[in-house]
C-alpha cells in the first residue's frame, strides 16, 4: 500500500466515523456524533499500523532510534521530536508495495527547518530504520 493510499484509507476511516448518525431522530439529537478528536488511542495506533507506521517509541526504543538515525545523518537528531515522527512516516513508504525513490522520501522527510537531508543520507535513514527493526509492524 503506497502512502497516499494508506492516507485516503485513515482518512476515509475517520470521516466514516465522523459521519455515523442513529436511526431515530430523538435519539440523534440526545447522542453525540463521534468525530476525529474522539477516537481512542487504540483506534488511532490500529489506523496508524494500518497504513505501516509502527506506535511512537519510548524509553530506550526512543533513544535506540535516535542513535541510529545520528549516525545516519547527524543533524537529523537536532529535532527529536521531528526525527520519531519523521521516522514513523518514513516506515509507511518502507512497509508499503511498489513505493518508489525511498531514498529522496527520506530527504524529504527528513528536512525540516535548518536541517536539510540529502539523499545519500536519506539512503543511511532508510538502512538504520531496517537494521534496527523499527518498521516492523
Amino acid at each position: 500500500m503506497n502512502t497516499r493510499t494508506a492516507a485516503a484509507v485513515a482518512a476515509g476511516a475517520l470521516l466514516a466515523l465522523t459521519a455515523c448518525s442513529s436511526s431515530s431522530d430523538d435519539e440523534a439529537d440526545t447522542k453525540p456524533k463521534a468525530t476525529a478528536s474522539e477516537l481512542t488511542q487504540k483506534q488511532k495506533d490500529d489506523i496508524s499500523a494500518a497504513a505501516g507506521m509502527p506506535p511512537r517509541p519510548t524509553g530506550e526504543k526512543r533513544q535506540q532510534l535516535l542513535d541510529a538515525l545520528a549516525k545516519a545523518a547527524p543533524d537529523v537528531v537536532r529535532y527529536e521530536d521531528k526525527a520519531v515522527d519523521a521516522a514513523r512516516n518514513q516506515c509507511s513508504a518502507i512497509n508499503g508495495e511498489g513505493v518508489k525513490r525511498l531514498d529522496w522520501l527520506a530527504s524529504q522527510r527528513f528536512t525540516y527547518k535548518d536541517v536539510t537531508t540529502s539523499e545519500t543520507q536519506g539512503k543511511q535513514i532508510n538502512d538504520a530504520l531496517k537494521s534496527i527493526g523499527f518498521c516492523k509492524v
